[in-house]
């Protein structure tokens, strides 16, 4: 069992890091409403994960979002943006940004993940080299750190991002956060907190294991800090997992939300109770989430079939 679980997981490792698509037709930004009706809810915002540089599925997110709700108020782009660090890729994924800023919403939220640290022709980056990545990131994001909070509309958005990667002291896959990180995200859940109101925690990398993969190396200290805040909500990505009503967790105390890959999807293949292999499934799929006092709801969202997969309440 335990031979298997580890070819699972060189199985994922491998196909997470193949090498980037070759994309046979990026669709067009749709055209822009002129009028807009003004939506009931208080906050709305969509989060994306695992982009992975695929700039033609980004541009049919992009769309897809706009006519759910062409005036939402923030778009997460949760880890792995780019499939590798590199400048490249980089000006890809900023082009179609800029293409498109009258259908996407002026707050646009950059996290890091694990393929930030990526590039195919370096092996195991020295320290100088992951210096290297995080500013490639911070340029990109225009961030000052791998962590960084935003209030929006009067809730707090918290972004926390590993500060090591795929090197001696951090594998290609886990995040590594600093006490200083962890002595911030205290301070930063306890800034303006009020009793049930949610606050919004993106992490890339997985807090529990999946398939045996341990996704933060200090997950138990991240755990233990956010467990005292029942109104956390907090959403990772990574696992290229598929979403179902499951991928909305409640009362661990806090909630957990897993974010589906906007690139492709990893499906379990299981014969007798025993996973076996994994199988690439060419989804397209994101969360559009929508917030009214201490309501919070969650829709999975099959965007290249275009239609709902589950909706989550979530009151506090």
């Amino acid at each position: 069992m335990k031979k298997i679980r580890l070819i699972v997981i060189a199985v994922i490792i491998v196909i997470t890091g193949a090498m980037t698509a070759v994309y046979m037709h990026i669709p067009k930004p749709i055209a822009k409403t002129t009028s807009a009706v003004k939506p009931k809810t208080e906050l709305t915002f969509a989060v994306l994960g695992d982009v992975h540089n695929r700039i033609d599925n980004l541009q049919r997110a992009i769309n897809d979002l706009y006519t759910i709700n062409p005036i939402m108020d923030a778009l997460i782009l949760n880890g792995d943006t780019v499939d590798q660090g590199v400048d490249r890729q980089y000006a890809s994924v900023k082009s179609t940004l800029n293409r498109n800023k009258a259908l996407l919403p002026k707050t646009i939220i950059k996290n890091i993940g694990n393929h930030e640290f990526f590039d195919y022709s370096i092996g195991r980056n020295s320290p100088k080299q992951v210096k290297t990545f995080i500013n490639k990131y911070l340029e990109f994001s225009g961030e000052k750190k791998v962590y960084h909070d935003k209030w929006i509309k009067g809730y707090h958005f918290i972004s926390l991002g590993s500060e090591d990667g795929k090197s001696k002291t951090t594998n290609s896959t886990e995040a590594s956060i600093s006490d200083i990180q962890l002595n911030w995200l205290n301070e930063k859940l306890a800034q303006n907190y009020q009793r049930g109101k949610p606050i919004f925690v993106f992490l890339h990398q997985n807090l529990k294991p999946f398939w045996n993969w341990v996704g933060v190396k200090q997950s138990e200290k991240v755990n233990d800090i956010l467990s005292k805040y029942p109104e956390v909500i907090l959403f990772t990505s990574h696992t290229h997992a598929d979403i179902d009503a499951g991928s909305v967790v409640l009362n661990q105390p806090f909630t957990m939300v897993h974010v589906p890959a906007l690139q492709y999807t990893l499906e379990p293949e299981v014969r007798s109770g025993v996973i076996v292999g994994i199988n690439k499934k060419q989804y397209i799929k994101g969360l559009y989430v929508e917030v009214n006092g201490n309501t919070v709801i969650i829709k999975g969202r099959d965007i290249k079939e275009k239609q709902w997969i589950f909706t989550r309440k979530i009151s506090n």
